[in-house]
């Protein structure tokens, strides 16, 4: 079991896929017990049901939940539940926000991006890491040391074509994450982003012109391929440890020196 404790769990939002379900097995391959929130179509269930059955072949404890994170009802629903779900000594000793629902509309032409856009994209890429953490903290089911975590990306600061209500979201979460890693201290938890090189995800794929930012980030990256999943699971796994601790506010990136 990890260093913290067998009662003690991770929380993914938005683990069935990518970034979040790389890092999810990975955690239970270091004997991390995990509560996994995902929202799929129901036709792309058996082949999350094979991820899963992974997760559980490392021998810990899997619990997982198909609704949307988003919905502020359900998230209070939840967090009601988990005394339940984990019992009276089960704590979340890791928050990983690993949410990708982002507009990916240009600013001009016949449907350009508007305010509505932007906040939907804001509250599932930024607020709702805020109001996950802040809700768990309320109900008092963090354990000691707590780590908050989300996936940030290079397109905080560089300009790609689409990207600007992403973009915008990802701005909000480090600046909330900032905030949080000063005010929840108190608390003895702490709040990170990590910054992802460029991954070939679903959501990636998503993004217009893709192939253009593929090829540019294996031309700028000093070992000239892209970030897996695998890379940015290590790094989510070297911040769920007691050594670290001391680190907090910051953007960790995990992109092989792709941004430099």
């Amino acid at each position: 079991m990890p260093q913290s404790s067998q009662h003690n769990y991770a929380l993914i939002l938005g683990g069935s896929q990518g970034l979040g379900y790389a890092s999810a097995l990975k955690l239970a391959q270091q004997g991390w017990n995990l509560l996994i929130i995902y929202r799929d179509r129901r036709s792309d269930f058996p082949e999350i049901e094979a991820r899963f059955e992974e997760i559980k072949q490392c021998g810990v404890q899997l619990k997982t939940f198909n609704f949307d994170a988003i919905n502020s009802e359900k998230r209070k629903e939840f967090i009601t539940e988990i005394p339940k779900i984990l019992g009276e000594s089960g704590k979340i000793k890791l928050l990983l926000h690993s949410i990708a629902k982002g507009n990916l509309k240009a600013m001009t032409g016949d449907s350009p991006l508007n305010q509505i856009d932007l906040q939907i994209t804001a509250n599932a890429m930024a607020y709702s890491f805020y109001d996950w953490s802040k809700a768990i903290l309320e109900a008092k089911l963090f354990a000691e040391h707590s780590k908050l975590l989300a996936f940030t990306s290079e397109g905080n600061q560089r300009v790609w074509k689409h990207y600007a209500a992403v973009s915008v979201a990802k701005t909000s979460l480090e600046t909330l994450m900032k905030y949080m890693a000063v005010e929840f201290a108190d608390f003895k938890i702490t709040a990170n982003c990590i910054q992802a090189g460029m991954v070939e995800t679903q959501s990636f794929k998503m993004i217009p012109g893709h192939d253009v930012l593929k090829n540019s980030a294996i031309k700028r990256n000093p070992f000239k391929r892209l970030t897996t999943p695998e890379d940015v699971a290590n790094v989510v796994y070297l911040l769920s440890l007691e050594e670290s601790n001391w680190i907090n506010g910051t953007v960790i990136k995990a992109d092989g020196g792709e941004s430099l």
